[in-house]
């Protein structure tokens, strides 16, 4: 979230000066290169100099999966700690959070491009509703956190499925057998639904302001294609608003609303997780970090 939210960007940053750390960006949009706007990335004023990892780091225009995500995590965490500093891993893809700390090795599973076209092919004919009971009756656990309309895990569901004879949720027990080698404490940040909805409202027509529309129109011109980025929150709506099947207030009003529906997922799956320790997004950066900071016996 941005500056006057008391956010994660700025509790981190905080946290990283108190604690002298480093930050790991969790996030799988941050990742690309020309997505500033939309991916709400931290500026360089608002590092205040702190060193962070896994921005920046890809053209758009490329794949990135959770495993790789993973090795470099894992690399970044060495690099911080042989420096004497402490590693904060900040951000919200859940599955990358679960790659470094369930020690999950998801295997590399190459695309069957044909499969995923006859998949892409049913969706449209058939709607997408069509592939979503599909993939809840291979793998109902894998389902329960993904919406109706996430095309893209719905579909990944089936394509794990087809190639490996497994499920997503049977590969994560296998591949949980590894120890993890570091001791770590998990935060998250919680306020008042209606709070946080008016935050993602205010925070979209920032964005809008800021250049979304701008920066999308650059995008598809530097760059022909995106397998993943242009699915992204923000960016599908905006590429469907350029293309007139959207008025103004709709783009606008759609992002919002997709928004708040993603931070809805999110917080569904993070409030399984046991182990983190909620912050309330209310209190000052002050006296969250020293919260934090008494957590961790600082």
């Amino acid at each position: 979230m941005d500056q006057q939210h008391h956010g994660k960007t700025d509790l981190s940053i905080e946290l990283a000066k108190r604690i002298k750390g480093e930050i790991i960006s969790c996030d799988s949009m941050q990742i690309y290169q020309d997505m500033q706007i939309g991916t709400a990335k931290p500026t360089v004023t608002e590092m205040q100099g702190i060193k962070h990892y896994l921005i920046d780091i890809l053209p758009p225009n490329q794949r990135f999966s959770v495993s790789e995500y993973k090795i470099r995590a894992e690399e970044a965490i060495k690099e911080i700690l042989q420096k004497g500093k402490k590693p904060i891993v900040v951000g919200g893809t859940g599955l990358y959070m679960d790659s470094l700390i369930k020690g999950i090795q998801y295997p590399d599973i190459t695309i069957d491009e044909k499969y995923r076209e006859e998949l892409e092919l049913l969706a449209e004919k058939k709607g997408l509703s069509l592939l979503y009971q599909k993939a809840c009756a291979i793998d109902k656990e894998a389902m329960k956190t993904i919406s109706p309309n996430d095309k893209k895990r719905i579909i990944r569901v089936l394509e794990i499925w087809k190639q490996t004879g497994k499920t997503k949720t049977e590969l994560e027990i296998e591949s949980r057998k590894q120890e993890i080698p570091y001791q770590y404490k998990m935060f998250g940040i919680t306020m008042p639904r209606e709070i946080l909805y008016e935050k993602i409202n205010q925070r979209v027509e920032k964005m809008v302001k800021l250049g979304l529309q701008e920066e999308v129109e650059n995008l598809l011109v530097k760059y022909k294609e995106f397998p993943t980025a242009m699915q992204s929150l923000g960016y599908k709506e905006t590429r469907a608003y350029l293309r007139g099947e959207l008025n103004r207030e709709e783009w606008i009003e759609m992002i919002k609303r997709e928004t708040r529906r993603y931070a809805k997922r999110q917080l569904t799956w993070f409030r399984r997780n046991k182990e983190i320790i909620w912050l309330d997004g209310l209190k000052t950066k002050q006296e969250n970090t020293n919260l934090i900071l008494e957590e961790i016996g600082e």
